[in-house]
């Protein structure tokens, strides 16, 4: 009786796969979404029809380039909502956000919905949004954070934060922890005149 599991792919299919997302990573990373999908293929040296074997749309294809990073980001998420303390949880969310929008261009684009069609990255930004607004409201209840901010200052300073990418690539992490450092303390609570300051303050 002939076996009803699938075949396994093939080594020299299983080979193409990985090096068309090896190629998306570099293309996507460094040029953005918009980057043609030929151009993956020819980076990756393999034909059109390989590639669309694949991933038969471009959505399909960038999904998994960027499986990794949504993984981390589930995880940025996940660890700063079960942070004793919110501001610390708060801080570390917008550090750790900023460093995977430093690295990929094209993650940074699906992210924050260049992309139209990315409708699985659109979701992260919600659950991101989501945390930040709860830790926001916990964070202004222990007197750390500004009373004045909205999610939307975050999403503000994110948009501007995607100028770090027309550096150099070697470039980019120390400018996007800069960048970071300055939001956080744009976002942080000033002291009334006369209080000491007794907030945490990172160097």
């Amino acid at each position: 009786m002939p076996s009803q599991l699938p075949h396994p792919a093939r080594s020299d299919a299983r080979d193409n796969r990985d090096r068309l997302l090896r190629a998306a990573r570099t293309v996507f990373g460094e040029k953005g979404l918009s980057a043609p999908v030929r151009e993956v293929a020819r980076q990756a040296d393999v034909g059109p029809a390989t590639l669309y074997r694949h991933f038969p749309t471009k959505q399909d294809l960038i999904t998994e380039t960027f499986a990794e990073q949504r993984h981390a980001c589930h995880a940025i998420v996940r660890d700063a909502l079960v942070d004793p303390d919110p501001w610390r949880g708060f801080r570390s969310l917008i550090e750790r956000i900023c460093e995977l929008h430093a690295d990929s261009r094209g993650f940074a684009d699906a992210f924050m919905a260049a992309f139209p069609e990315a409708m699985d990255f659109a979701t992260d930004r919600e659950r991101t949004l989501r945390a930040v607004a709860e830790l926001a409201h916990l964070a202004k209840k222990s007197g750390r954070l500004r009373p004045g901010f909205v999610v939307d200052d975050l999403v503000l300073m994110l948009m501007a934060h995607r100028g770090v990418q027309e550096l150099p690539r070697a470039d980019r992490l120390a400018a996007s922890r800069r960048f970071a450092a300055y939001m956080i303390e744009a976002f942080r609570a000033v002291p009334e005149p006369g209080t000491p300051d007794v907030l945490e303050r990172r160097p």
